[in-house]
């Protein structure tokens, strides 16, 4: 056999040597630089998510030629513009309407919370509470007694909600006046904010601009990365490539799909339900759901508690809704927009959202579920290169990043 020459197997040690060494270079690089990685990453999944947009663009017959990719991609970033302008001019003000609606109605709630309203509602409470076994003194009649001394009650929790009110009112304005005692620091906190918001412009478009290039080079990019895996190995590269692809479309892609299939979802039944704030309370659970599991229990609460407020029966009927919506994503929508094989188990979207938060807040936890979801390909696709007689090509019945189905 021709592996059998010391000459050509030393050969063969010399290029994994050298190409491990560029690859241990690559990554070197992007730990010592990993606070610009970021937008380099925000960038190559704009690209991905494009991609199909781009080929199927590319793909048209114009006058008998393709369009090149350029022009693919400056159609897509139009009609992404276009939309961004649509929002703003015909949704921006309904949601400026309902934050306005909600300051307002919060404003007229504090005005109405006179001293003896407070009492009102603590006596309420304390009654109810009382009622159910549970023995708590809220309003300052029963701390004091009935001849203004101090009540004893057994076993008791005391709690004068009143003085607690007065005294959070009285710590906010302190707070208030403190950090804006003076024009300078109302002058510091202006520039902090046009700053704050002049970086993110840039951004956006310095990460549009880099996901452009990004999509244009796709070919040449490929092709490079090509030439940096040994021949021996193209066919188990090409074979995880595949695997990687998979779960990033169902976790990015389908993930968008399912935002958007949310949010448009709660937006009709909280119509329907007659529940305040319905647009504002649609679009934080459709940004939220861009955050898998956490995002999705987190905006369920603002919606619950609005609900509630308004009465109890309507605060039942938005969790009912909320629990079907999220029925419906996780026995309909994720198997046939995700499919099977790209799904992560629970345990590893978990971990992966508190290590990208706590590495890198919250962009770190918006990029956690696309990074294990490659991560955990390159595990599986391991750990059955390492077991003998199993081919990577072949799907197993259990693996860590996948269900179990075969019950």
């Amino acid at each position: 056999m021709a592996s059998s020459d010391p000459a050509v197997a030393a050969e063969r040690r010399r290029r994994l040597a050298i190409l491990g060494g560029l690859w241990l270079s690559v990554a070197l690089v992007l730990v010592v630089f990993r606070n610009v990685v970021l937008p380099f990453a925000g960038a190559a999944l704009i690209a991905y998510v494009a991609a199909p947009l781009v080929e199927r663009i590319c793909s048209w017959r114009i006058f008998g030629r393709t369009p090149p990719r350029w022009t693919a991609i400056l159609l897509i970033y139009a009609a992404f513009f276009l939309l961004v302008y649509l929002f703003f001019i015909a949704l921006v003000p309904q949601l400026y309407r309902e934050l306005l609606r909600i300051s307002r109605d919060a404003l007229d709630y504090a005005n109405s919370l006179t001293p003896d309203r407070v009492q009102q509602i603590a006596h309420t409470a304390e009654q109810w509470l009382t009622e159910r076994g549970v023995p708590v003194s809220l309003s300052r009649r029963a701390l004091e007694g009935a001849d203004g001394a101090p009540a004893a009650h057994a076993f008791s929790f005391s709690l004068d909600l009143q003085k607690l009110i007065e005294e959070g009112a009285l710590r906010a304005s302190a707070a208030v006046r403190e950090n804006l005692s003076d024009l300078s620091d109302i002058f510091k906190l202006s520039t902090s904010v046009i700053a704050s918001v002049l970086t993110g412009v840039f951004t956006l478009f310095f990460i549009l601009m880099v996901g452009a290039f990004f999509s244009v080079d796709t070919r040449a990019i490929r092709a490079y990365g090509r030439g940096l895996i040994p021949p021996e190995y193209t066919g188990d590269a090409r074979v995880l490539i595949a695997r990687i692809d998979r779960s990033l479309a169902g976790v990015v892609r389908g993930q968008l799909i399912i935002c958007l299939v949310n949010g448009v979802l709660t937006f009709c039944g909280l119509m329907l339900l007659g529940v305040k704030f319905a647009f504002l309370l649609a679009t934080v659970a459709m940004t939220l759901s861009l955050i898998p599991i956490f995002g999705s229990i987190l905006s369920s609460f603002p919606i619950v508690l609005i609900g509630a407020a308004q009465s109890w029966r309507t605060g039942l009927a938005a969790l009912a809704w909320i629990l079907g919506i999220h029925a419906l994503e996780a026995y309909l929508l994720n198997p046939k927009i995700l499919g099977t094989a790209a799904r992560i188990h629970p345990l590893v979207v978990a971990f992966a959202l508190i290590a990208g938060e706590r590495t890198f807040g919250l962009v770190g936890a918006l990029f956690a579920v696309p990074i294990a979801a490659i991560a955990v390909a390159c595990f599986d696709f391991a750990r059955q290169k390492a077991v003998a007689g199993v081919e990577p090509a072949v799907e197993p019945a259990r693996s860590l990043g996948r269900k179990d189905t075969s019950a």
